[in-house]
């Protein structure tokens, strides 16, 4: 199901985290070739990505929301 991004924080190893709309967390990571999100790597690219639909794999599987402290 996809959900806009709304957010985002980096976690315990300094990686960009989507916050969505649903409640979950997902990673937007940079590590080409097998990630190409440059826009990642700057403030305005993402600002210019919010509101932007992902697909969220754990509105699929029901999980319920992640922890907000995680922040």
């Amino acid at each position: 199901m996809e959900q806009p991004i709304v957010g985002y924080h980096r976690d315990e190893e300094n990686h960009w985290v989507a916050e969505l709309a649903c409640g979950h967390f997902r990673h937007v990571r940079h590590k080409p070739p097998w990630f190409n999100r440059f826009w990642v790597v700057t403030e305005a690219g993402r600002e210019s990505m919010l509101g932007r639909m992902l697909d969220c794999r754990k509105c699929d599987s029901g999980a319920p929301p992640d922890c907000v402290n995680a922040r």
